[in-house]
């Protein structure tokens, strides 16, 4: 699995600089939507609608974000993070968000926090452009997880898919394209597209491990704040332009 080898990956790190046996502590508490994501105004994004919270992680003043839709907080060392078991969306998140925290101390990440107010706006115009220049051939594009930005965005440009989990959004229409089943039409949403936009919040539910099963690692780009510090350690593409 992805995050277990990310973990492992990440350990290692903190083992060579001592910190697993320090006596540090991490502290992760869930955010409210105003305080996660201010007020967008144009989009009714997931956090806004009660259906995710961002869990936030801090290390030694540096904060790691990671959204998720079972939420709670949290106060221990590294080494209970990480020692236990990936079992559900609740354990996933905090050790994801303590890995971005950890990521941003490293050196190694940036955009661990995610953007504010009329932030996803701008990101979602500045990742249309990326697209264009960076994959000019593509025309076809499956998005795994439902950003309302982004889909707006990039639906004006290209040929997209939308593959989502949440029960209130399948069958729906959204900027003229209609939400499809994220279990049960994945494998042919991922094999038509040319390139495949997904949520890093994949690796807190769990998804992340079926999409690379489908598609090989070069063909997904994963967006937004979550899958920071993971990208980095498992060398995988990533898209975001928040501030911090």
């Amino acid at each position: 699995m992805i995050l277990e080898q990310a973990i492992k990956k990440v350990s290692r790190n903190l083992s060579d600089l001592n910190f697993l046996d320090q006596r540090v502590k991490i502290q992760a508490k869930v955010l409210s939507p105003q305080e996660a994501i201010g007020n967008p105004e144009e989009y009714d994004f997931p956090l806004l609608k009660g259906k995710e919270r961002i869990v936030e992680a801090k290390f030694r003043e540096c904060l790691g974000h990671a959204f998720t839709d079972m939420h709670g907080g949290f106060q221990g060392s590294l080494k209970e993070v990480f020692e236990m078991p990936s079992s559900n969306n609740y354990r996933r998140s905090l050790q994801v968000a303590t890995i971005n925290a950890l990521s941003r101390f490293l050196g190694k990440a940036r955009n661990t926090v995610h953007c504010r107010d009329q932030e996803p706006k701008q990101c979602a115009i500045e990742s249309v452009k990326k697209i264009k220049q960076e994959y000019p051939k593509v025309k076809k594009i499956c998005f795994v997880g439902f950003q309302p930005a982004l889909i707006d965005a990039f639906s004006k440009e290209y040929k997209i898919k939308v593959l989502d989990l949440d029960k209130d959004n399948i069958g729906k229409e959204f900027f003229g394209i209609k939400v499809l089943d994220g279990s049960k039409d994945i494998k042919e949403s991922l094999l038509w597209a040319d390139l495949i936009l997904a949520t890093g919040t994949t690796v807190v539910n769990g998804t992340i491990d079926s999409i690379l099963k489908i598609r090989k690692k070069e063909d997904v780009i994963f967006y937004g704040v979550t899958i920071a510090g993971i990208a980095e350690f498992m060398h995988l593409n990533r898209l975001c332009f928040a501030k911090e």
